[in-house]
This record gives structure tokens, sequence and C-alpha cells, in this order.
């Protein structure tokens, strides 16, 4: 990070590690929150006046990272009575990860309590290769690779055998719970994570962060959510085309009950997740009751309405639109001005960027596009 302490960078008047466990205490199945941090800095974390009242404990972490793991839990299990709550499950999610929806939170949540354990991954997009001595040396496949992420689920009866067969202070290091859980032959189910969960590492990393949470209010007590959506198509017979709020002539639509317009409908999805109000799916279902080819403006413009009467404004919204055409990249200004119009807001506020897809998959075959997207909001004052 260059010198920079990444946890105490200030975003919106906020440092990124409130950011981080306000992204997790905003589903309301998580009742409580350790933090576990250095030693030394545990007398300053506690007297923090940003904490919510789901921290109940800041604990100093060990060298490693399963020592750290192993403190915070053993915080939890002190407060709980012994036996009533093998079947309850942890997260462990990492402090620089301040982006993580709810839904994916809700995602890993079930996952674990109902097959014990259970982390979010990302499918490598790039080619990957191994590197000897400044040299290529071979091309791996990559279709059974992916990134783990974070928060990082299990029963803690599950962990706590894992540590008793794997003691935090033996010899052996974990890079991440799985890792442990694995060597115990424990089953841990893979779940679809998000390409927005960054993990702050690099300083880039920080504009990143900025530009998604930057428009959050810093006004003191301000509650602030994060929420990510995404949505795909595969292009279908006749036209105009359908995204980002606009038409673009000469351009097949895509397939699908409503417009197609994946853009808005990973937008929308992004409000309601941050907003815990559902998802469009469940209020526009693909049947009667919601009329074929339906403007993708309509149903986000309802999805604002639904935000604005349950108390939430949109702070910002980051959209990316991943194909390999029509080519969109003289036409991004004109969908952010859209998207600003259907939700009410200014256009600081939206930020809208394109991928051709690099030849990978349907969108860089030209076959259909996708899109995804991350909303902050906050309350309205």
């Amino acid at each position: 990070m260059g010198g920079t302490d990444k946890l105490t960078h200030e975003i919106a008047g906020r440092p990124l590690l409130a950011w981080s466990i306000d992204a997790l205490t905003a589903v309301p199945a998580i009742e409580r929150v350790v933090v576990v941090t250095a030693p030394e800095r545990v007398a300053e974390l506690r007297d923090a006046p940003w904490l919510p009242t789901e921290v109940v404990a800041v604990v100093a972490g060990g060298a490693r990272r399963h020592e750290s793991v192993a403190a915070g839990a053993a915080a939890l299990d002190a407060i709980d009575a012994p036996g009533t709550i093998d079947d309850r499950v942890v997260l462990v999610h990492d402090g620089a990860r301040p982006l993580v929806s709810a839904a994916l939170v809700r995602s890993i949540l079930e996952a674990a309590a109902s097959g014990g354990a259970a982390i979010p991954v990302v499918p490598i997009a790039e080619t990957v290769k191994r590197v000897e001595n400044g040299t290529v040396a071979a091309t791996v496949d990559r279709d059974e690779l992916a990134t783990a992420q974070t928060p990082q689920g299990v029963r803690r009866g599950l962990l706590r055998g894992a540590f008793a067969q794997f003691p935090p202070d033996g010899p052996e290091t974990w890079t991440d719970e799985a890792a442990l859980l694995e060597a115990c032959r424990i089953v841990v189910h893979a779940i679809p994570g998000e390409t927005a969960n960054l993990k702050v590492t690099v300083p880039g990393d920080l504009d990143r962060v900025q530009s998604v949470l930057g428009g959050a209010s810093a006004r003191p007590g301000a509650i602030a959510r994060i929420g990510s959506g995404s949505d795909s198509h595969p292009f279908g017979p006749g036209g105009p085309l359908a995204l980002g709020g606009i038409e673009i002539p000469g351009a097949y639509r895509l397939h699908g009950h409503s417009d197609g317009d994946v853009a808005l409908h990973a937008v929308a999805d992004a409000l309601l997740g941050a907003a815990a109000l559902g998802d469009l799916g469940r209020l526009f279902p693909a049947g009667p009751e919601t009329p074929r080819g339906i403007a993708g403006r309509e149903l986000l413009a309802e999805v604002g309405r639904r935000l604005s009467g349950a108390g939430w404004r949109v702070t910002s919204i980051d959209l990316t639109i991943v194909g390999a055409r029509p080519r969109l990249g003289g036409l991004l200004e004109e969908m952010r001005q859209a998207i600003a119009a259907t939700l009410c807001v200014e256009v600081e506020r939206i930020s809208v960027k394109a991928s051709s897809g690099n030849l990978s998959g349907m969108e860089g075959a030209g076959r259909g596009i996708s899109a995804s997207a991350v909303a902050a909001i906050d309350r309205i004052a």
C-alpha cells in the first residue's frame, strides 16, 4: 500500500474498516460482530465512535490469519452457552472488503447453514501461465480454477472441530478458512462471488472504492448500505437494442420477457439488494403479471420509488457493461444521463463503463451482453 494504512483510510469521512463492518451489519441475520486486530490497536478500535452496536468485542489477533480467526471465534464462544451454538454459522470477512453486497452475505449464510461451509468464488477470466525463471513454462487450464473471496461461512461446531484437529498455534499455516476445512476433509461449497467485492490491496484499489462510496453521506449517524446486481441476456431477433436506458438502432435486441436491458436490470437489483427489498425477479416475475416487453426504465423507476418510500436515497452507482458488440464508447454519457434522470439523481452519482469481453464467453464472442453494478444508498435526511 506504499505506506498507506488502508483500514483507517477515509472514504466519505469514514475509515474503510467502518464501511466493511457496515456492509455486514446491513444484513439483519448478522447478530454479533467481533473485530480482530493487531494487539497495539485494540484500545483504539474499542473506543472508535463509528462502531455499530452489533460489535460486541475487539480482540487481539495473532501473527497468522488462522490464529486471528481462532481468537475471534473464541470471543464469540465466550458469549454463548456451551453446546447451544454448534449449528450457528460464523462468517470470516476481510476488513479490506468494503463493497460486499447484502445479497452475497445472505447467500453464504444460507449455504453454510444448509451445507456446513461455503465460500464465494469468482472464475478466472484471464489466461493463466506458469512462469519459471522469467519465461512462460506452460499454460494452465483455468476451467476448474477460481479465486476465493470473503465472507467465508462455516457452522461453529465444524470450525471448532477443525481447530481441535489443527491447533491455531501448530506448525501448519492456512491462507483462508476453506484451506483449514479442506485439510479436515470438510466439504466446502463454492458460491458465485462478485467481481465488485474487491479486496483493497494496492493504492489504486482505494480509488475504485472511492468511486463507489465517495458519494455517500458523511453526516454523523448516517446509515449507508452497499448492494450489487448483475444480469445477462443473449441476442434475439429484431431491434432496436435497449441498453442503459437508451435505444441503439441497428443493433439486435436482447432476448427476454422485458426489453432485455441488462444494464438497468443490474442497477435495479443492486439498489434492491442494498435496501434489502428483494430482487427484480420477485418484483416483476416473467409471467402475465408483468407486461411483455416492459421497458427497463419503467422497472428502474419503480425501484427508485420503492427505495424512496422505504427511506433510502441513491448516493452512487458504478455500472459495467460487457459485450463485443455494438461499440458503446460514444454512448456511455447518454446512458449516464438516462439512468440519472430515471432515478431523479445528479448525473455525477452515476458511473458507466464498458468492456469488449476480450473474446471470452458469450459476451466476448458477440452472442450477448452482460452487466454488473454496485450501488450505494443511505438514509434520507
